[in-house]
Protein backbone atom coordinates (compact mmCIF):
# COMPACT_ATOMS: atom_id res chain seq x y z
CA UNK A 1 0.00 0.00 0.00
CA UNK A 2 1.12 3.39 -1.10
CA UNK A 3 2.41 5.80 2.05
CA UNK A 4 1.52 9.13 2.14
CA UNK A 5 4.24 11.84 3.16
CA UNK A 6 3.38 13.01 6.23
CA UNK A 7 6.70 15.86 4.81
CA UNK A 8 6.81 16.13 1.10
CA UNK A 9 10.81 16.16 1.66
CA UNK A 10 10.47 12.59 2.43
CA UNK A 11 9.69 11.79 -1.23
CA UNK A 12 12.13 14.31 -3.06
CA UNK A 13 14.65 11.52 -3.21
CA UNK A 14 12.58 8.74 -4.71
CA UNK A 15 10.72 11.33 -7.08
CA UNK A 16 13.95 12.93 -8.22
CA UNK A 17 15.29 9.64 -8.77
CA UNK A 18 12.43 8.03 -11.25
CA UNK A 19 12.23 11.42 -13.48
CA UNK A 20 16.17 11.19 -13.78
CA UNK A 21 16.19 8.16 -14.82
CA UNK A 22 13.16 8.33 -17.39
CA UNK A 23 14.77 12.10 -18.74
CA UNK A 24 18.50 12.10 -18.00
CA UNK A 25 20.14 14.66 -18.76
CA UNK A 26 16.91 16.41 -20.11
CA UNK A 27 15.50 17.28 -17.04
CA UNK A 28 16.50 20.34 -16.28
CA UNK A 29 14.97 20.95 -12.80
CA UNK A 30 12.45 19.34 -10.60
CA UNK A 31 10.61 22.23 -8.51
CA UNK A 32 7.99 22.12 -5.56
CA UNK A 33 5.33 24.69 -5.18
CA UNK A 34 1.92 25.06 -3.74
CA UNK A 35 0.94 24.37 0.48
CA UNK A 36 3.99 22.06 0.19
CA UNK A 37 6.22 24.32 -0.09
CA UNK A 38 5.11 27.27 1.73
CA UNK A 39 3.94 25.26 5.24
CA UNK A 40 0.50 24.45 4.82
CA UNK A 41 0.98 21.36 3.48
CA UNK A 42 -1.95 18.53 5.82
CA UNK A 43 -0.77 15.53 5.32
CA UNK A 44 -3.11 13.01 3.46
CA UNK A 45 -5.46 16.47 2.94
CA UNK A 46 -2.86 18.53 0.64
CA UNK A 47 -1.78 17.67 -2.50
CA UNK A 48 1.73 17.93 -3.66
CA UNK A 49 2.58 20.17 -6.70
CA UNK A 50 5.89 19.74 -8.55
CA UNK A 51 7.00 21.41 -11.55
CA UNK A 52 9.09 19.57 -14.00
CA UNK A 53 11.01 21.63 -16.54
CA UNK A 54 12.43 19.74 -19.45
CA UNK A 55 14.43 20.09 -22.67
CA UNK A 56 12.47 21.30 -25.63
CA UNK A 57 13.15 18.03 -27.14
CA UNK A 58 12.43 15.87 -24.29
CA UNK A 59 8.85 17.88 -23.44
CA UNK A 60 7.70 15.74 -26.21
CA UNK A 61 7.93 12.94 -25.09
CA UNK A 62 5.50 12.50 -22.03
CA UNK A 63 4.18 9.67 -22.79
CA UNK A 64 7.64 8.60 -21.03
CA UNK A 65 5.84 9.51 -17.63
CA UNK A 66 2.83 7.83 -17.84
CA UNK A 67 3.92 4.97 -14.90
CA UNK A 68 5.74 7.50 -12.84
CA UNK A 69 2.66 10.03 -12.74
CA UNK A 70 -0.04 6.66 -11.69
CA UNK A 71 2.42 5.59 -9.41
CA UNK A 72 2.73 9.03 -7.48
CA UNK A 73 -1.31 9.69 -7.78
CA UNK A 74 -1.21 7.18 -5.36
CA UNK A 75 1.11 8.95 -2.62
CA UNK A 76 -1.04 12.32 -3.26
CA UNK A 77 0.97 13.77 -5.67
CA UNK A 78 -0.32 15.78 -8.45
CA UNK A 79 0.08 15.30 -12.27
CA UNK A 80 3.29 17.35 -12.52
CA UNK A 81 3.33 20.66 -14.54
CA UNK A 82 5.53 20.06 -17.18
CA UNK A 83 6.47 22.58 -19.33
CA UNK A 84 10.54 23.72 -21.21
CA UNK A 85 11.86 26.98 -20.73
CA UNK A 86 10.79 28.89 -23.64
CA UNK A 87 7.06 28.00 -22.97
CA UNK A 88 7.94 29.68 -18.85
CA UNK A 89 9.48 32.55 -20.83
CA UNK A 90 7.30 33.01 -23.39
CA UNK A 91 3.73 33.05 -21.04
CA UNK A 92 5.05 35.19 -18.70
CA UNK A 93 2.40 38.07 -20.26
CA UNK A 94 -0.39 35.07 -20.62
CA UNK A 95 -0.51 33.43 -17.42
CA UNK A 96 1.70 36.23 -15.36
CA UNK A 97 -0.98 35.25 -12.01
CA UNK A 98 -0.11 31.31 -12.24
CA UNK A 99 3.81 31.99 -12.38
CA UNK A 100 3.88 34.51 -9.69
CA UNK A 101 1.90 32.34 -7.18
CA UNK A 102 4.29 29.70 -7.86
CA UNK A 103 7.30 31.92 -7.25
CA UNK A 104 5.95 33.07 -4.00
CA UNK A 105 6.21 29.61 -2.59
CA UNK A 106 8.92 27.23 -4.22
CA UNK A 107 11.33 24.88 -3.35
CA UNK A 108 14.28 23.58 -6.17
CA UNK A 109 14.35 19.93 -5.88
CA UNK A 110 16.82 19.12 -8.17
CA UNK A 111 18.57 21.26 -10.80
CA UNK A 112 18.34 24.99 -12.28
CA UNK A 113 16.20 27.82 -10.54
CA UNK A 114 14.61 29.26 -13.13
CA UNK A 115 11.87 30.95 -11.76
CA UNK A 116 14.46 33.51 -9.55
CA UNK A 117 14.82 35.68 -11.54
CA UNK A 118 11.16 35.74 -13.41
CA UNK A 119 9.50 39.29 -13.16
CA UNK A 120 6.58 40.46 -14.41
CA UNK A 121 5.07 43.62 -16.61
CA UNK A 122 2.41 44.89 -14.46
CA UNK A 123 0.14 46.14 -17.32
CA UNK A 124 -0.25 42.04 -18.20
CA UNK A 125 -0.48 41.18 -14.39
CA UNK A 126 -3.58 43.84 -14.00
CA UNK A 127 -5.29 42.70 -17.47
CA UNK A 128 -5.25 39.27 -16.42
CA UNK A 129 -6.96 40.29 -12.78
CA UNK A 130 -9.43 42.28 -14.41
CA UNK A 131 -10.46 38.99 -16.63
CA UNK A 132 -10.24 36.23 -13.63
CA UNK A 133 -12.37 38.47 -11.50
CA UNK A 134 -14.73 39.12 -14.21
CA UNK A 135 -14.91 35.38 -15.26
CA UNK A 136 -15.22 34.51 -12.30
CA UNK A 137 -17.97 36.94 -11.10
CA UNK A 138 -20.03 35.19 -13.94
CA UNK A 139 -19.24 32.08 -13.24
CA UNK A 140 -19.99 32.36 -9.27
CA UNK A 141 -23.83 34.13 -10.30
CA UNK A 142 -24.02 30.73 -12.15
CA UNK A 143 -23.89 28.36 -9.65
CA UNK A 144 -25.65 30.31 -7.16
CA UNK A 145 -28.37 30.06 -9.22
CA UNK A 146 -28.06 25.96 -9.92
CA UNK A 147 -27.25 25.70 -5.98
CA UNK A 148 -30.79 26.09 -5.21
CA UNK A 149 -29.94 28.03 -1.88
CA UNK A 150 -29.33 24.14 -0.14
CA UNK A 151 -26.59 23.87 1.88
CA UNK A 152 -24.70 21.53 0.62
CA UNK A 153 -24.41 23.22 -2.64
CA UNK A 154 -24.02 26.25 -1.43
CA UNK A 155 -20.45 24.67 0.73
CA UNK A 156 -19.05 23.42 -2.30
CA UNK A 157 -19.17 27.11 -4.08
CA UNK A 158 -17.19 28.47 -1.37
CA UNK A 159 -14.68 25.26 -1.20
CA UNK A 160 -14.30 25.37 -4.80
CA UNK A 161 -14.01 28.90 -5.89
CA UNK A 162 -12.35 30.69 -3.01
CA UNK A 163 -8.72 29.45 -3.32
CA UNK A 164 -8.41 31.26 -6.78
CA UNK A 165 -8.83 34.43 -4.99
CA UNK A 166 -5.60 33.79 -2.98
CA UNK A 167 -3.82 34.30 -6.12
CA UNK A 168 -5.65 36.97 -7.25
CA UNK A 169 -4.85 38.79 -3.84
CA UNK A 170 -1.36 38.13 -4.33
CA UNK A 171 -1.19 39.53 -7.78
CA UNK A 172 -3.28 42.73 -6.72
CA UNK A 173 -0.87 43.75 -3.71
CA UNK A 174 2.24 42.93 -6.34
CA UNK A 175 0.73 45.99 -8.52
CA UNK A 176 0.64 48.33 -5.67
CA UNK A 177 4.36 46.99 -4.58
CA UNK A 178 3.24 45.19 -1.26
CA UNK A 179 4.97 41.89 -0.54
CA UNK A 180 1.99 39.85 -0.11
CA UNK A 181 1.62 37.48 3.25
CA UNK A 182 1.73 33.78 2.94
CA UNK A 183 -1.06 33.95 6.14
CA UNK A 184 -4.29 33.77 4.38
CA UNK A 185 -6.09 36.23 6.90
CA UNK A 186 -3.70 38.69 6.49
CA UNK A 187 -3.86 38.60 2.90
CA UNK A 188 -7.54 38.88 3.23
CA UNK A 189 -6.96 42.08 5.49
CA UNK A 190 -4.23 43.71 3.46
CA UNK A 191 -6.50 43.27 0.48
CA UNK A 192 -9.79 44.83 2.30
CA UNK A 193 -7.07 48.25 3.27
CA UNK A 194 -5.84 48.58 -0.35
CA UNK A 195 -9.05 47.55 -2.29
CA UNK A 196 -11.75 48.30 -0.69
CA UNK A 197 -13.63 45.36 0.12
CA UNK A 198 -15.71 43.85 3.24
CA UNK A 199 -12.83 42.31 4.77
CA UNK A 200 -15.77 40.21 6.84
CA UNK A 201 -17.14 38.74 4.37
CA UNK A 202 -13.66 36.97 2.67
CA UNK A 203 -12.93 36.30 6.23
CA UNK A 204 -16.26 34.32 6.80
CA UNK A 205 -16.13 32.41 3.25
CA UNK A 206 -11.90 31.55 4.62
CA UNK A 207 -13.76 30.29 7.56
CA UNK A 208 -16.70 27.85 6.07
CA UNK A 209 -14.06 26.60 3.66
CA UNK A 210 -11.62 25.22 6.68
CA UNK A 211 -14.90 24.12 8.42
CA UNK A 212 -14.76 26.33 11.26
CA UNK A 213 -18.03 27.78 10.77
CA UNK A 214 -20.70 25.85 9.60
CA UNK A 215 -23.47 28.52 9.08
CA UNK A 216 -27.13 27.78 8.78
CA UNK A 217 -28.48 27.59 4.99
CA UNK A 218 -29.92 31.26 5.64
CA UNK A 219 -26.66 32.73 6.88
CA UNK A 220 -24.96 31.06 3.95
CA UNK A 221 -27.57 32.33 1.24
CA UNK A 222 -26.82 35.89 2.66
CA UNK A 223 -22.89 34.49 3.19
CA UNK A 224 -22.73 34.04 -0.86
CA UNK A 225 -24.98 36.95 -2.42
CA UNK A 226 -22.39 39.14 -0.34
CA UNK A 227 -19.68 37.04 -1.74
CA UNK A 228 -20.71 38.13 -5.62
CA UNK A 229 -21.44 41.64 -4.35
CA UNK A 230 -17.86 42.07 -3.20
CA UNK A 231 -15.94 40.18 -6.25
CA UNK A 232 -18.24 42.88 -8.17
CA UNK A 233 -16.97 45.13 -5.99
CA UNK A 234 -13.12 44.17 -6.59
CA UNK A 235 -13.50 43.81 -10.61
CA UNK A 236 -14.85 47.21 -10.73
CA UNK A 237 -11.92 48.38 -8.63
CA UNK A 238 -9.76 46.51 -10.34
CA UNK A 239 -11.25 48.09 -13.84
CA UNK A 240 -9.96 51.16 -12.56
CA UNK A 241 -7.03 50.52 -10.99
CA UNK A 242 -3.76 52.80 -12.84
CA UNK A 243 -0.52 51.73 -12.57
Amino acid sequence: MATIPTDPKEIFSEFTKDYRDIYGKDLISIILYGSAASGNYIPKKSDINFLIVLSEEAINQLKKSFKAVAKWHKRKVSTPLFLSTSYLTSSLDTFPIEFLTIQKSYQVVCGEDILKELTFHKSHLRLQCERELKGKLLQLRRVYLESEGKTKNLRLIIENSLTAFTSIFMALLYLKDIDPPAEKRKLISLIAQEMGVDEQVFTHLLKVKEGSAKPSAETLNALCEDYIKEVRRLSHAVDLLTL
